[in-house]
């Protein structure tokens, strides 16, 4: 899975990675038939999401028996940096270390993701000190 230079996520285009990390290879209708919940929109908008979001990069689809598959091209972690960043420097005004405390204490990621979660952080904050 790709790591590195992962373009901006929209919330949308994180919430549809979200449901792939968690349930997998998806049709665009399993997907629609989740995300229904948060946002009330046509079937071909989902459909027109994820076809950009594999175009960007950040999905592979994969044609089986007829219907098109779609799977995540980034780990959680790193799809999980952008938004934290952004999240954390704008929103919270808080220090990386503190963000990650609270992943930690959260359950949500394993050790392993919260390893590769805190690396993604320092890449971009050297990213931003660089520039």
């Amino acid at each position: 899975m790709k790591t590195k230079n992962i373009p901006d996520l929209s919330r949308a285009e994180y919430d549809v990675l979200n449901i792939l990390w968690r349930k997998g290879r998806q049709s665009v209708r399993e997907v629609h038939d989740e995300i229904a919940e948060v946002y009330p929109w046509a079937y071909s908008t989902t459909k027109t999401t994820m076809d950009r979001m594999a175009q960007k990069g950040l999905l592979k689809r994969e044609n089986f028996h007829g219907v098109f598959l779609y799977m995540p091209q980034v780990s959680k972690p790193a799809g999980m940096a952008k938004w934290v960043r952004f999240f954390a420097d704008r929103v919270l005004q808080m220090e990386m270390g503190t963000v990650l405390a609270m992943f930690a204490r959260s359950n949500s990621l394993t050790p392993k993701e919260l390893e590769e979660l805190e690396n993604l952080l320092e890449l971009e904050a050297d990213k931003g000190e660089n520039k």
